[in-house]
């Protein structure tokens, strides 16, 4: 009895588990009764046909050459294939004595007239496939242009259904959002981001621990920020879903992954460095252990600066925030001024501008398609600067929302005001990095100049003490907010 392959295919997975891929067995077995064929073995594809060199298919071709059986059977010939170089496949196959037969078809392949009509029907089903798949490309650019991502959902997000935006993860979505601003910290390289999010238990939607290029994944991710790129044409697109963080902060992971923000590690964490200046050359004061203190020196050839030691510098630090730190006057006068904030001019005109700057970049990218549909401009000079605007866009918008969203924002000025009344305690008995947030990020300029200590404030500490509006505007309020979320709160 002649012994032949048996190859079955279906184009997902889901069709795989319904009736499909057995009613092709049936056709096939009843075919083999018929002719007197054994099916020798079975070949299962769960793949689809517009893709050439399918791995089941290949290997099943291999074997047959080997001379492991001396023919196929196929259901039919559009389940054989749909593209034109699996098809010349099949008919090498043929060319070189190997039996193909089709199950449900009533033609004889080894004739010219059977051959010639099966040759037929295989370039109509791959116009079919191709015609297929340009509908396809053409509904999922029509749902990314409306916001919506026609693709499942990244790790955080939930599908909510065909034509609706993907929502937040409850489970899932808080260790993504940790993994970001773990990374954001600078203090993570991706191994160790891992290894940190494998221990907090973050895991796939199969439960199995989130892996390396997963982690990868997450911080290229645009999805994150409220943007979407379509993985076929690397088009990105805003959507109408709900980010997890800012346009600006995904940039500044994209900056430490290219490595334009690195945060260099030391080999002895000491509390101060790399944050005071010599005033005399402006060099970084390099700290250094001698008889159980620390000290800072300038390590510039010729420089006169001495040094000074950490404790010195601590206690400087504590009556300089001491003075910066909010009196009950300066409670009482914010308290008065913030409820006229809204109606300040000020304010109007912070909306207006970001207004006008939302319309001026939308109108440069309307001007940037039509230089492209004139032929002004390539594809790839094109799609870097229609990126670059989209960015600029999605940006102004995120200074936009700040500014609409006052429960947020007074949520955010309340923790402020209450750090600003307390800032030489909180020195006094923060962590080590604690310590380092508020020195970072309440003096812009310090420095030694042998004698002195300098403690310049920065601007976010005199917004806050010489105006009424005090977290609002959108460089001060995105730096309120990481002031804050770096302290905890």
């Amino acid at each position: 009895m002649k012994k032949c392959f048996g190859y079955v295919r279906v184009s997902t997975v889901k069709q795989g588990e319904g009736v499909s891929l057995s009613a092709q067995r049936e056709a096939i077995e009843a075919f083999a009764y018929r002719e007197g064929i054994e099916i020798s073995e079975w070949f299962e594809e769960k793949e689809t046909a517009a893709k050439s060199g399918r791995p089941v298919f290949n290997a099943m071709v291999r074997l047959l050459k080997q001379g492991r059986a001396s023919g196929l059977i196929i259901h039919r010939i559009d389940r054989s294939s749909r593209n034109l170089k699996d098809w010349a496949t099949i008919s090498d196959l043929s060319d070189a004595g190997i039996d193909v037969h089709f199950a449900t078809e009533s033609l004889d392949f080894r004739s010219r007239g059977g051959r010639l009509t099966a040759d037929i029907q295989a370039v109509i089903a791959a116009d079919y496939i191709r015609n297929l798949s340009i509908e396809s490309r053409k509904g999922i650019n029509g749902r990314l242009k409306q916001g919506i991502y026609p693709f499942p959902a990244p790790l955080g997000y939930v599908d909510n259904g065909g034509g609706k935006p993907k929502t937040l993860d409850p489970i899932h979505a808080p260790l993504v959002l940790e993994l970001l601003r773990r990374y954001l910290s600078g203090d993570y390289s991706i191994r160790t981001l891992h290894q940190a999010m494998v221990e907090r238990g973050l895991t796939t939607r199969g439960n199995r621990p989130i892996s390396k290029r997963a982690v990868e994944r997450i911080l290229q991710n645009p999805f994150y920020c409220g943007m979407m790129r379509n993985g076929r044409t690397g088009e990105l697109f805003p959507g109408v879903h709900e980010p997890l963080i800012s346009t600006l902060e995904f940039q500044r992971i994209a900056d430490i992954k290219a490595g334009r923000y690195v945060k260099k590690v030391t080999r002895h964490e000491h509390l101060l460095r790399r944050l005071f200046r010599c005033a005399v050359c402006q060099s970084t004061l390099s700290p250094e252990r001698q008889k159980g203190h620390v000290y800072y020196r300038c390590h510039t050839v010729g420089c006169p600066t001495k040094t000074v030691r950490e404790d010195a510098l601590s206690a400087a630090i504590t009556v300089a925030l001491a003075n910066l730190q909010f009196t009950e006057e300066d409670q009482r006068k914010i308290d008065d001024d913030y409820p006229t904030w809204k109606v300040h001019d000020g304010y109007r005109e912070e909306k207006k501008s970001l207004d006008l700057r939302i319309t001026g970049a939308e109108a440069r990218l309307d001007r940037l398609t039509d230089l492209f549909i004139d032929g002004k401009l390539e594809q790839r000079e094109h799609d870097e600067k229609r990126e670059r605007l989209l960015y600029e866009i999605a940006k102004l918008k995120d200074e936009r929302r700040a500014l609409d969203n006052m429960t947020a924002s007074e949520r955010d000025r309340q923790k402020f005001l209450e750090l600003m009344k307390t800032l030489a305690q909180l020195y006094e008995s923060g962590k080590p990095t604690e310590k380092r947030v508020l020195v970072e990020n309440c003096f812009s300029n310090r420095t030694w100049d042998g004698k002195y200590i300098g403690l310049e404030p920065s601007e976010l500490v005199l917004e806050a003490k010489n105006s009424s509006c005090v977290p609002y505007g959108g460089p001060i309020t995105d730096t309120i907010r990481t002031f804050l979320r770096d302290l905890g709160y």
